[in-house]
């Protein structure tokens, strides 16, 4: 009702020529157009306000930078919502939070500037880089699948449930001591989670959850999954860096308390880094200790600690005070798991790390006996070292791909979905439906427990021209001293159009083949040599790789390392 009230307010003040924004000229019939401007989670968003006397008109977005697909339901619906109403005091669409509600803000801001000023952009100093030096340089990527129960349950006593995904970017030397880290964590909760700015999924196509739609506490009724749901839901999934400063914890953001705990680990070993967390932080939720604790376990082990050591858990828990490990996700895990799977590095330097993660809805693949669709989510991780120019000169892709347990491919991770939901079942994978299977707190944590990444699965994951890692890691090899736009100019001109495959001579599809015949005789050369090692696709159903290179780039940080 404030915001009405205020946009009320607003057009009185119109209709009586009081400017309200920067007006464009008014017209004859007396409709005069504003413009306006919110921030989105791609930046600023820009809207023009058409109004004739107290009546909005007309709103449209005029300027963005949200994420295609994500971002479309909201700036298609919320401009006629708000001109239907003639008000501002409109719901959000589901999935695309923040685009609506900087829509909302901007056509605000066009109304009533005073009330609602333009958001100046947050300008922030880059942290200097410290200088690193090292003999031998290894990188490693972790990831640590947890199931939570909760937070806690809806006002109709039904479970809320989620899963956390928490993943590692590290940098060891030649001793195992850590060079740099980089770490983030993707949360996804069943839909009945009351709190604002969650991941949410509901299940697969056909599934259904309670649902509570404007984040008050109380459920509005139950929500089933549909196909275009699912794919929303997949697609809006936003890591806890990528939450940003809406994410706010005790002492500060999510990103803000990771960046102080990576800042401890630099230097340290994966052992010592264990031996810390076993020392400093509580047993009984993994946070780091603090002076007053009301708890005798946290207050004994605590007050054993020497000044020096009290000292520093002071300054850590100034800045952080999460926990490393607890039903939010096993921090400590994922950096142990990056230090298994670390790989030896042939560089001089590096200027820049990141980590991009993606994920993709899929239907398919196929459908079961009983022509019941299978449904997948694949999840690309792309961990890059870049130098000065923004060239890669490092990069290390992994990909986690969940199916319906309807999929009779042996090897493939399940997921039947949240405790309570069913869904058909190939046990044997021989392409005959079993029966339905429900899910079960137990089935839950035992199936995303067996989460294998597609590296993970090995010598076991076969496709045409070799393994999946083997043909990722030739790909890697040609992306290697290339920028991300390049790379992208790279994907445009030498893979098919029809499924981001590299183009190979003798295709039967007709665009592939002009496409393929336009080439020279060293394009051609070269991709023969590629296709040797690697046709899989980078960009089709199973994942998008390449918007995981970039996603990598975008979210790099800066460091500083001398390889001697």
């Amino acid at each position: 009702m404030k915001k009405l009230a205020l946009l009320t307010l607003c057009l009185a003040m119109a209709a009586n020529m009081v400017a309200c924004s920067q007006p464009a000229e008014p017209s004859t019939s007396g409709a005069e157009t504003l413009t306006g401007v919110g921030k989105g989670f791609g930046g600023e968003l820009k809207v023009a306000v058409t109004k004739d006397g107290d009546k909005i008109t007309a709103v449209e977005v005029t300027e963005h930078s949200e994420t295609n697909g994500i971002s479309d339901p909201a700036i298609e619906q919320i401009p006629s919502k708000i001109v239907e109403a003639n008000s501002t005091d409109v719901d959000i669409v589901a999935g695309a939070t923040v685009t609506s509600e900087a829509i909302i803000y901007a056509v605000n801001n066009a109304l009533d500037p005073a009330t609602y000023p333009a958001p100046t952009e947050e300008v922030k100093e880059p942290k200097e880089a410290t200088a690193l030096t090292a003999s031998d340089v290894y990188q490693g990527f972790g990831l640590a699948n947890l199931v939570r129960k909760g937070p806690g349950t809806d006002d109709t006593d039904t479970q809320v449930w989620s899963t956390n995904q928490v993943f590692a970017n590290v940098l060891f030397d030649g001793d195992g001591k850590i060079l740099s880290i980089y770490v983030d964590q993707l949360e996804v909760a069943t839909p009945n989670y009351d709190g604002d700015g969650m991941p949410h999924f509901t299940g697969f196509p056909g599934q259904s959850y309670n649902n509570d739609e404007n984040h008050d506490g109380k459920v509005d009724g139950q929500l089933t999954a549909t196909e275009e749901s699912f794919t929303a839901e997949v697609n809006g999934w936003l890591t806890k860096r990528e939450r940003g400063d809406a994410y706010v914890m005790g002492a500060g953001t999510w990103y803000q308390q990771m960046d102080k705990f990576q800042e401890i680990f630099v230097g340290k070993t994966v052992e010592e880094v264990e031996e810390w967390f076993n020392k400093y932080t509580s047993d009984l939720n993994g946070r780091p200790l603090k002076d007053g604790s009301d708890k005798p376990e946290d207050k004994a082990k605590y007050d054993a600690l020497s000044d020096e050591e009290k000292s520093m858990l002071a300054d850590v828990t100034s800045a952080a005070t999460m926990s490393l490990n607890d039903s939010h996700g096993d921090i400590i895990a994922a950096i142990k798991n990056a230090f298994e799977s670390r790989v030896p590095l042939d560089i001089k330097s590096a200027a820049a790390q990141g980590l991009g993660v993606v994920s993709n809805p899929r239907t398919g693949p196929g459908a079961d006996d009983k022509d019941t669709p299978v449904w997948s989510i694949n999840q690309i991780f792309a961990n890059t070292l870049f130098d000065e120019e923004g060239r890669i000169i490092s990069i290390y892709v992994d990909q986690l791909e969940i199916a319906t347990p309807n999929y009779d491919g042996d090897g493939m991770p399940h997921f039947t979905g949240w405790p309570g939901q069913s869904y058909n079942n190939d046990e044997n994978h021989d392409a005959k439906v079993d029966g339905q299977i429900t899910a079960t707190e137990e089935s839950f944590i035992a199936e995303m427990e067996g989460w294998l990444t597609k590296r993970e699965r090995g010598d076991a994951y076969r496709m045409g021209a070799g393994t999946w890692y083997q043909q990722m890691d030739k790909f890697q090899e040609i992306f290697v001293g290339k920028t991300v736009e390049e790379v992208e100019e790279w994907f445009a001109k030498y893979t098919s159009d029809l499924n981001g495959r590299p183009l190979k001579d003798g295709s039967d599809k007709p665009e592939d083949k002009a496409k393929y015949d336009s080439l020279t005789d060293d394009e051609k050369a070269m991709l023969a040599d590629v296709t040797s090692a690697a046709t899989m696709s980078l960009n089709d159903s199973h994942g998008d790789i390449i918007a995981a290179i970039k996603a990598s780039f975008e979210n790099r940080i800066e460091i500083d390392l001398t390889i001697k």
